[in-house]
């Protein structure tokens, strides 16, 4: 006789925990993420330390000067010209 009351015990703790656990409402809301912007990096011709961008690639001061006197096209960099150097 033990045991069928212990039996009749658990399920009816069983079934009242499972009505309270119907009743709790538990709602998570994250929402809707923040937009990313992004500015755009606009680089300038010209030296950056020892390198000279001249709007395609970067080049080393050794390497510009080489290429700038084999340069049919006469182009100078910015601030060279004033000084005498093309």
């Amino acid at each position: 006789m033990k045991y069928p009351l212990l039996a009749s015990l658990i399920a009816s703790l069983g079934i009242g925990v499972s009505g309270v656990a119907n009743a709790v409402n538990v709602d998570v809301n994250i929402g809707i993420p923040a937009p990313v912007v992004v500015a755009p990096v606009v680089i300038q011709q010209g030296w950056h330390g020892d390198r000279y961008w001249d709007g395609h690639r970067y080049w080393g001061r050794q390497e510009w000067d080489e290429h700038q006197h084999h340069d049919d096209h006469g182009h100078c960099p910015p601030g060279h010209a004033k000084k005498g150097e093309c």
